[in-house]
């Protein structure tokens, strides 16, 4: 019997559990080390809770908007008022009870598969000890909960520790009135009155969600709008949708504290206003979970912001030792992390192996409309970061949207002039997650406009303004906009 390469995962989410699943899987003896449960924040107390959480909002959205147009009579008790009355409520204890239930379950699931695949799993806290040994060899030891420690040995090391809610001084969460995004899930009653601080894709996707749930929800932007960092007309979309549906979006206002008086929560403004409601939820960044780790001593160099620094093929500036996930900072998404860390397994195992290219990887804001993005954007094309014709289509004039009384939203997709390669694309739409991937196998595969335009879609469909869109681009010779 041969050799048997010898792999330590200090954490296990997205980037550690399918890094460890592909290790298994070539061979190697894989142990990974996690102190919460396997599928890590993503599953415990992000990705898959917040998910869950607007998967409620979102049946809320689609009855409160539309059942009216679609000609849904609901019988109603309640006396007649000059304002209609909300005819669905929502029993937040109990979401929350599902919520906690399906990311455990999930957790246990991936353990299974992870054991089944032949890795250990081990409890406690992880670290690097010392510089590589002369064998090339990295030691990590391993903390028990209940202090006891055990020392592992590792022909390489991957670190996917991820990262935490980021804290302002003056406004530190108390899991009651002022909350981070990891505490909202023990909330028994809906908020009344929400104030959410900090409009990146954390706050834009829960002060939708709660607007929908039924909280009387405020938006505080330090920006000039919402999601700053996201397709500029998608992002006008949204904010136009908050504010039609009764938020009210506070745009360059920068909190600076937030306290709890009695039963209420006031949050100050650096410029000295005051803005109260009966809970506050904190969304203002996260931190790599970088510290305590030993990765300096190790060889381990860390960026300004506490990030590890990687290669595309995932590897530090420590022989022996990878990273993966949000605690590299590349792009902070489950599918990147996972990503990351199958790249790490492949290249230290011998594998074929492509070097992470971020220009392929598509995302998606969980709001009510979603926001799913490829490849380049209009940021690029506009920094001139690359030369594209861009389109950009309604869903106003698809005929299933009007069918399905879905108003607000489009289709815009981005190609080379001379070529007509498609280079990246925005779908504003409800589950554009789902529509998004015709657009994300065309930019990974160099496809162009006409071979999209040319295969055929169903009519009616939201996916035929993807279509659409393609078939634009192609008869266009000079840059279009709709």
């Amino acid at each position: 019997m041969g050799y048997v390469t010898r792999i330590v995962i200090i954490g296990g989410g997205p980037g550690g559990y399918e890094a460890a699943l592909v290790a298994a899987q070539l061979g190697a003896e894989v142990t990974v080390v996690d102190c919460d449960g396997l599928g890590g924040a993503s599953v415990l107390t992000d990705c898959v809770p917040s998910k869950t959480l607007i998967a409620t909002a979102e049946v809320m959205t689609t009855f409160d908007s539309s059942y009216e147009e679609l000609g849904i009579i609901v019988a109603d008790d309640t006396p007649p008022l000059e304002e209609a009355a909300r005819v669905v409520g929502v029993d937040l204890g109990k979401v929350n009870r599902r919520v906690k239930r399906l990311a455990l379950a999930q957790s246990h699931d991936i353990t299974a598969s992870v054991t089944r695949a032949g890795a250990r799993v081990v409890r406690g806290r992880g670290r690097l000890e010392g510089m590589q040994g002369l064998d090339g060899s990295r030691k990590v030891v391993v903390r028990a909960a209940d202090g006891t420690e055990e020392t592992l040995t590792a022909d390489a090391v991957l670190i996917a520790t991820g990262g935490h809610p980021r804290e302002l001084p003056d406004a530190q969460p108390d899991g009651e009135r002022i909350l981070n995004w990891t505490q909202v899930y023990d909330l028994d009653e809906l908020p009344e009155e929400l104030i959410v601080v900090g409009s990146g894709v954390t706050g834009a996707e829960f002060a939708g969600a709660y607007q929908a749930l039924g909280s009387k929800v405020t938006l505080v932007s330090s920006r000039d709008r919402v999601l700053p960092g996201e397709d500029p007309d998608a992002a006008a979309v949204l904010e136009d949708v908050f504010r039609r549906r009764g938020m009210n979006v506070m745009a360059r206002s920068r909190a600076e504290s937030a306290k709890r008086v009695g039963d209420r929560v006031e949050v100050t403004l650096a410029d000295g206003r005051v803005i109260t409601g009966s809970h506050c939820l904190m969304a203002v960044g996260a931190i790599p979970n970088s510290a305590g780790l030993g990765l300096e001593e190790a060889g381990v160099q860390l960026r300004e912001s506490g990030h590890i620094r990687t290669d595309r093929v995932s590897r530090t500036t420590a022989p022996g030792v990878y990273a993966a996930g949000d605690v590299t900072g590349v792009f902070a998404l489950a599918s990147v992390a996972a990503m990351q860390g199958r790249i790490a397994m492949y290249h230290f195992l011998g594998d074929a192996v492509a070097p992470l290219d971020l220009k392929t990887v598509s995302s998606n804001v969980f709001t009510d409309p979603e926001i799913a993005t490829v490849g380049y954007s209009q940021a690029d094309v506009d920094a001139g970061k690359i030369d594209a014709r861009v389109v950009k289509l309604p869903l106003l004039r698809n005929p299933r949207a009007k069918m399905q009384g879905i108003r607000d939203g489009f289709v815009k997709i981005f190609c080379r002039p001379g070529t007509e390669i498609v280079v990246g694309g925005v779908v504003v739409a409800p589950r554009a997650s789902e529509l998004i991937h015709p657009i994300s196998i065309a930019v990974d595969n160099n496809l162009t406009v006409e071979q999209i335009a040319n295969a055929f879609t169903v009519y009616p469909s939201l996916s035929g303004s993807i279509a659409e869109v393609a078939r634009q681009l192609h008869t266009r010779k000079a840059t279009a906009g709709a």
